[in-house]
């Protein structure tokens, strides 16, 4: 879904682009914040919630995750947990998981009284009712009413997540566990009340720039379509005007990254061993967390296209700030690992902030197509199914034919994959998992829909082609150790 197309996330982007606007001017504090967020909700008519102080103190637990603080009025710092709760957005959320709707007949059969092994439902005086004290919501009674009317209404935070790593608190709160979490956000993005919402490093980002720090933008493929009406070009020329000393495109490190996955997938051939890719951060969270046995044995070993681009620019300047830019949540957690050479992780979102408040209009730069810097395999990292094509085509260009090939589109069957995986039952040469349905052109902090994305990138990319072998022989990545060192 677009960004606005959602309330809650035109909300968040209106906190978003105030923080942009104190804290280039050196003036964002939370007194201002906090009169900012009366501005945004005046009066004493609430517009979602019960009231309006509510509604403020949302705002103000926005305000705490984008200047980088724990939501929720937390003390101690766990920077690594992208993903958090607000409370006082979630309590909104549907709490009864089994529900009997209008539909109930009071039927003779009494099928769902039937089916209950807890004793938990009787009939009333206008339809069946639940006994939620003894209801373990086991679904028997819904599964088996004949008229339908019972329904199981999952909360859309708990479905949405792969790895089950959301439960409820004493208040029916959800709670995400840590040890389970990947970092996906597809519970940011399932929450219609955008109770669950990321940290945010946009203002130490803008500090660095006020204090004249060199920092280097590093973008996303998926940028490429974002804002409707621009090239890559204008984006990137954008963006060094909000102060970066340059803007520079991950799609260069895909192609890196694709070249020398198909190099280990070789070796992974003469053994019998399948691989999967190693660019979705969430996928492979994913693996390391929940299958550890197919991390260890067949995850590729290759460091991801954000890493293998920052590697690069450290080499050519090594004072150099990196900053990634890109609709993911999980490069947040990824940049802060041990072999990182990223410095921050902004989002589209945080980025379209920033272009606001500095008042900056991509449309009046010109463009120039001059500045490809990766060939179409590497921008096509972004869309589904684009990382085995770039793995494969750089097999192609080794004179090898035949590597075959499965996407994993989205969270369940990148789960579901990996299961295979880990039994001995997937029979492709190499897996490639995206988190995100439809690939990264439909991460959680995207701005505009996957479709359009999508449509925007393939027609500025039409005539570009390159291969991937004629971009990397412009650059010094031959050599280059791309391998995450792995401790067993």
């Amino acid at each position: 879904m677009g960004l606005f197309k959602h309330d809650a996330r035109v909300i968040k982007f209106d906190v978003l682009r105030k923080a942009a606007d104190l804290a280039y001017a050196g003036e964002l504090t939370e007194e201002k914040m906090n009169a900012y967020y009366k501005d945004l909700i005046p009066g004493t008519k609430a517009n979602y919630r019960c009231c309006v102080y509510k509604e403020r103190e949302i705002l103000r637990q926005r305000g705490r995750l984008v200047r980088g603080l724990m939501a929720n009025d937390v003390e101690k710092n766990n920077p690594k947990q992208i993903v958090q709760v607000i409370e006082a957005a979630c309590d909104g959320c549907t709490i009864r998981k089994i529900l009997v709707t209008d539909n109930c007949r009071k039927c003779m059969a009494k099928s769902c009284m039937a089916s209950c092994n807890f004793g938990a439902i009787s009939m009333g005086e206008n339809r069946a009712v639940i006994d939620y004290d003894k209801c373990k919501e086991c679904g028997a009674c819904a599964r088996n009413c004949p008229y339908h009317a019972i329904v199981v209404t999952e909360r859309p935070c708990k479905s949405a997540c792969p790895v089950d790593a959301i439960a409820w608190n004493e208040d029916n709160i959800a709670v995400i566990d840590e040890t389970k979490c990947i970092n996906c956000g597809r519970c940011v993005a399932a929450c219609p009340f955008g109770a669950i919402e990321d940290i945010s490093w946009i203002v130490p980002v803008i500090d660095d720039i006020r204090e004249g720090k060199k920092l280097i933008a590093m973008v996303a493929p998926s940028i490429q379509g974002q804002f409707e009406g621009v090239t890559l070009d204008q984006i990137k020329k954008g963006i060094i005007e909000l102060g970066f000393a340059d803007c520079v495109e991950v799609a260069l490190g895909a192609d890196a990254v694709a070249k020398k996955e198909y190099e280990e997938l070789k070796k992974h051939k003469e053994a019998g061993v399948p691989m999967t890719t190693s660019c979705c951060p969430a996928f492979v969270n994913m693996a390391k967390i929940h299958f550890p046995t197919v991390y260890e044995k067949n995850v590729s070993t290759m460091v991801s296209p954000m890493m293998a681009r920052a590697a690069m620019i450290k080499d050519e300047d090594p004072d150099a700030e990196i900053v990634f830019i890109g609709p993911c949540l999980a490069k947040k957690q990824e940049a802060m690992e041990e072999h990182t050479n990223v410095d921050y992780v902004l989002t589209f979102e945080e980025l379209a902030a920033m272009f606001i408040s500095r008042h900056i209009y991509l449309k009046d730069y010109t463009t120039d197509d001059t500045t490809w810097e990766a060939s179409v395999h590497g921008r096509n990292f972004a869309q589904g199914g684009g990382v085995s094509k770039a793995v494969v085509e750089a097999a192609k260009e080794a004179g090898e034919e035949g590597i075959t090939s499965y996407y994993a589109d989205g969270a369940m069957e990148c789960k579901k994959q990996l299961l295979l995986m880990k039994v001995g039952r997937f029979n492709f040469d190499i897996l490639e998992g995206m988190c995100c349905d439809g690939g990264c052109i439909n991460g959680p902090c995207g701005i505009s829909d996957a479709a359009d994305v999508r449509k925007r990138m393939n027609q500025e990319n039409i005539n570009k082609k390159e291969t991937i072998n004629e971009v990397l022989d412009k650059v010094n990545f031959e050599n280059r150790d791309l391998h995450l060192h792995r401790e067993k």
